[in-house]
């Protein structure tokens, strides 16, 4: 499947997003119009606000609120990454090199600062309560997240359990937020709500589980940022932590280093352990069960091309490469 095709039954929702994020990034200041530009006309997969359109009509809804909210999402997804290339000092996102390495960390910050703030304006134009809620939890979620991850940094003793609880936080909350105040913009019963709440929490998890997967195993190309990042950042992610527990004292030596050391010089070595003892494997088959459970929780509602584009996301977010 193709993300045109996933995207067929809101194309023209879709426009109306993109049309409306130009509109609400126009500010007085010159900077931020540049910066906020560069970064949401960079390529990416609008992955968060599409399971927003997704979801309200998958659900019946009939209004145009969702497009506002689609576009919040995208504001706080773009703010985040603004922030984490900041912290993780990455040079490029997307085949461009990174607002910080273009404009400095200053700006990246502090124009993520006013996406972050726009967001909530438009949020408040929304009109509910109940969808500001869930936003305003899901961005205090998402700063929890980070924190998180920043604590496993160059620490080789990271669990599983712990990497899950950061990408539960980090990745999938800001998913899981959109695809409920679909519902919730539709009036859905609670269990239709839940349903797309839990949907959109795996299909995060599965999404990033993936991401980590092609860190080591990608083309740089087709990724759209350099190779080993995540060891170069000192992130012990899944595929490294499973290669640890089950690797022979040589490899588990290898990758404690590359972990509290961080850096590129080994990657290849790293690669190639992580390749030997099924890390890969092993992180792509934990995607696919989120996988299913997304599926089966979308499957409540009734059947719509929505629906079956909303199953067909989670497809592409397990097979893809980039």
């Amino acid at each position: 499947m193709s993300l045109s095709e996933i995207r067929g039954p809101v194309a023209a929702d879709l426009r109306a997003v993109d049309d409306l994020i130009l509109r609400r990034l126009q500010s007085d200041v010159a900077l931020i119009n540049q910066i906020g530009h560069y970064i949401v006309n960079s390529g990416g997969k609008r992955l968060r606000p599409l399971g927003v359109l997704l979801s309200a009509r998958a659900c019946g809804y009939g209004g145009e609120r969702h497009i506002d909210l689609a576009a919040v999402i995208e504001f706080i997804h773009t703010a985040t990454l603004l922030h984490d290339d900041v912290v993780d000092g990455s040079d490029q996102r997307r085949h461009r090199n990174t607002a910080n390495a273009v404009w400095g960390n200053a700006a990246s910050v502090l124009v993520g600062d006013f996406l972050y703030s726009r967001s909530f304006e438009m949020m408040v134009d929304v009109g509910s309560m109940r969808v500001m809620d869930i936003l305003s939890h899901a961005t205090s979620r998402i700063s929890e997240g980070e924190v998180l991850q920043l604590l496993n940094c160059n620490d080789a003793d990271t669990t599983e359990a712990r990497y899950l609880e950061v990408i539960e936080r980090k990745t999938a909350t800001l998913f899981q937020a959109g695809t409920r105040i679909g519902a919730v913009l539709a009036a859905a019963p609670p269990e239709i709500e839940t349903a797309m709440a839990d949907y959109g929490r795996h299909l995060g998890v599965a999404f990033q589980l993936v991401d980590d997967a092609l860190d080591y195993r990608a083309k740089g190309e087709e990724l759209g940022k350099n190779l080993g990042d995540d060891l170069a950042e000192g992130k012990p992610t899944l595929p490294v932590i499973r290669a640890l527990a089950v690797g022979t004292p040589e490899q588990q030596a290898l990758l404690r280093e590359a972990i509290e050391q961080g850096g590129r010089e080994r990657i290849a070595e790293v690669a190639a352990v992580i390749d030997s003892t099924g890390g890969i494997e092993y992180t792509i088959s934990l995607a696919r069960r989120h996988a299913a459970s997304a599926k089966q929780a979308v499957a409540l509602l009734p059947e719509s091309a929505q629906r079956a584009s909303l199953e067909m996301m989670v497809d592409f977010a397990v097979a893809r490469t980039y």
